[in-house]
């Protein structure tokens, strides 16, 4: 059964970043489509940012520029670089697996999860 492991997550003051990983227990992930997610207390999971095979990407509204998603299909590895974290990207950081082809918004597209991995943002 193929699983999803997130890493990196931890506590940071506000300004500092993080880069979190997600690697797929196997191999097939490579050629589908993957994303983050987020949810904090109290709130909906939220989209954060997707990469589709190909690497095009796609981010959660006012993201971009802050948070950057790549992957390192050699190593089979998913990557969330955040950088000038506010309080208010406190969250646990969720990796997903989708399909073929352009990565979607939508939490529907992703048939597989993890675990979540915490990010606090505070001073």
């Amino acid at each position: 059964q193929v699983r999803l492991i997130e890493s990196g997550g931890g506590s940071v003051q506000p300004g500092g970043s993080l880069r979190l990983s997600c690697a797929p227990s196997s191999n097939d992930s490579n050629s589908r489509f993957m994303a983050w997610f987020r949810q904090a207390p109290g709130k909906e999971r939220e989209f954060v940012a997707c990469i589709g095979s190909s690497g095009v990407t796609n981010y959660g509204d006012s993201l971009r520029g802050r948070f950057t998603i790549s992957r390192d299909n050699a190593k089979n590895t998913l990557y969330l670089q955040m950088s000038t974290l506010i309080p208010e990207d406190t969250a646990i950081y969720v990796c997903a697996r989708g399909g073929f082809g352009n990565c979607g918004r939508s939490r529907f597209n992703y048939d597989l999860w993890g675990q979540g991995t915490q990010v606090t943002v505070s001073s």
